[in-house]
């Protein structure tokens, strides 16, 4: 049978990721010390791993470049890519939120046009657009949004809130949930039909654990 590629995000969610697959009988020496290798081949397992972006993780796996992924639920909202989603892998726990100054808790609803600032553009538009119904303005930015508020360049702004820290730092709450938020294991469709003993026991390898 050819080789299982799976797609792994580099950062936050690496070390976990790589506890599950260690955990599942796989040798991850090599994953756990890649130096500037992208592809890591576990030959004993008959599998391999590619070292790629949070962001780019649905994208392999829907294409099938990769068979299977470990991703955080918030980039599969943001992309919204055709794949399974088999598992909730119960790490990286945080939630997608709308906040804003405290005074905009009871306001939220009346504006004919919300300006929000995010980096996860099309989770907005899909919560406030799709869910609510309201007409919005978005502005995507790549840094500290919660700065936006604070100087009027938006209402509200969309994003993930892990203890609220930074939130409470700067003035702001929680206004809504949009969505709880963990890492989650993806397939490719056609690999789960096509190699579909090798990813059901690996599944099954998995979901002992948790």
């Amino acid at each position: 049978m050819r080789m299982l590629n799976i797609a792994l995000a580099k950062g936050r969610l690496s070390d976990l990721s790589i506890d599950i697959f260690e955990n599942a009988g796989i040798d991850t020496t090599e994953l756990r010390n890649p130096g500037r290798k992208l592809i890591l081949e576990e030959p004993k397992s008959d599998i391999r791993f590619f070292l790629v972006k949070p962001g780019d993780v649905p994208t392999y796996v829907e294409y099938g470049a990769a068979d299977m992924g470990i991703v955080g639920k918030d980039t599969l909202l943001e992309e919204g890519r055709n794949l399974y989603e088999v598992l909730d892998l119960g790490f990286g726990k945080c939630q997608m939120a709308v906040a804003g100054p405290p005074e905009m808790k009871d306001r939220l609803n009346r504006f004919d046009r919300l300006r929000i600032g995010t980096k996860y553009p099309e989770t907005a538009r899909k919560y406030f657009e799709g869910v609510k119904g309201m007409q919005i303005e978005v502005i995507k930015l790549n840094g500290s949004v919660e700065l936006d508020p604070l100087v009027g360049l938006s209402e509200v702004i969309v994003d993930i809130v892990e203890s609220g820290k930074t939130l409470r730092e700067n003035g702001l709450v929680v206004l809504e949930k949009i969505a709880d938020i963990s890492a989650r294991l993806i397939v490719n469709r056609v690999s789960m039909k096509m190699k579909n003993e090798k990813i059901s026991k690996l599944i099954a390898d998995i979901k002992r654990q948790l």
